[in-house]
C-alpha cells in the first residue's frame, strides 16, 4: 500500500511539476500542496488523468491559523472509485485573496465554497451564488474563525410590540450564569455529583451535627 502511494506521489509531481510545491504521504493518503494560482490546474488532472480519475470532490473546508501568513487553509478532498484512491490537496489563502471557484470542474463545489465562505469568509472567484448557508442572512462574522466570540455579536428575538424579529448586541443576564462560590473542590465535582451534593436530605446534615455536639460535649 505504501509502495502504491509513493507510486502515485511521484506521478502527480511528473506530472504537475512546478504547479505542486510539494507532495507528501500523511495519514494514508496523498497530500499535494498548491497555490491559488494552480489549483483549478491541479483540480482538473486529479479528475481528467486516467492514472488519478479523482472524479469526486467529497468535500472542500478550511483552517483558521491567525497568527500566520496567510491565515487560512484550504483543503480539497477528492475521491477515485475506479482507483480506490483518496486525495487531499492544500493551499494557503490570504484573508482578502480570491481563490477561483472549482464549481465549473465539480458542480457540487457550489455548497462546498458557500460553506467555506459563510463559516471562514474565504472569497471565491467566478462563484455563481456565493451568499451565506448556514448562517443567517443578517449574521455578522464567520464563526468558525478563531477569534469569533463564543457567545457572537448579536442575538435575535421577536419584539411583542414591533412585531418582528429585532436584532440586538448579546447581553449575558445574570440569572442565566452559574456561579459557584462554595469550593474549588465542589466547583470540579462533574454535574450529577454537584447536583447531588446540592439536594441531599436535611435529615441527614441534621444528624451529622447531632453527632458533632454530642462528640464535643464529650470531650
Amino acid at each position: 500500500m505504501a509502495d502504491d502511494l509513493q507510486d502515485f506521489a511521484e506521478h502527480l509531481r511528473r506530472g504537475l511539476g512546478a504547479r505542486l510545491e510539494r507532495c507528501e504521504l500523511a495519514l494514508g493518503e496523498v497530500s499535494a500542496h498548491t497555490s491559488v494560482a494552480h489549483i483549478l490546474e491541479v483540480l482538473r488532472f486529479l479528475k481528467e488523468n486516467r492514472q488519478c480519475d479523482c472524479t469526486q470532490l467529497m468535500d472542500i473546508c478550511g483552517v483558521d491559523y491567525p497568527a500566520r501568513s496567510p491565515r487560512f487553509e484550504l483543503v480539497y478532498h477528492l475521491l477515485s472509485l475506479r482507483q480506490n484512491r483518496r486525495v487531499r490537496v492544500k493551499l494557503a489563502v490570504a484573508e482578502d485573496e480570491l481563490v477561483p471557484s472549482a464549481t465549473a470542474l465539480f458542480p457540487c463545489a457550489n455548497w462546498y465554497e458557500r460553506e467555506a465562505f459563510d463559516l471562514y469568509g474565504i472569497l471565491f472567484a467566478g462563484h455563481p451564488d456565493l451568499r451565506r448557508l448556514l448562517t443567517d442572512y443578517n449574521f455578522s462574522g464567520h464563526p468558525l474563525r478563531k477569534d469569533f466570540p463564543l457567545s457572537g455579536h448579536v442575538e435575535r428575538r421577536y419584539d411583542e410590540a414591533l412585531g418582528r424579529v429585532v436584532y440586538e448586541p448579546v447581553q449575558l443576564v445574570q440569572d442565566f450564569r452559574d456561579f459557584d462560590f462554595t469550593s474549588p473542590w465542589e466547583g470540579a465535582l462533574p454535574p450529577a455529583a454537584r447536583a447531588a451534593a446540592k439536594t441531599r436530605a436535611p435529615d441527614a446534615d441534621n444528624a451529622q451535627s447531632a453527632d458533632d455536639k454530642t462528640r464535643t460535649a464529650k470531650e
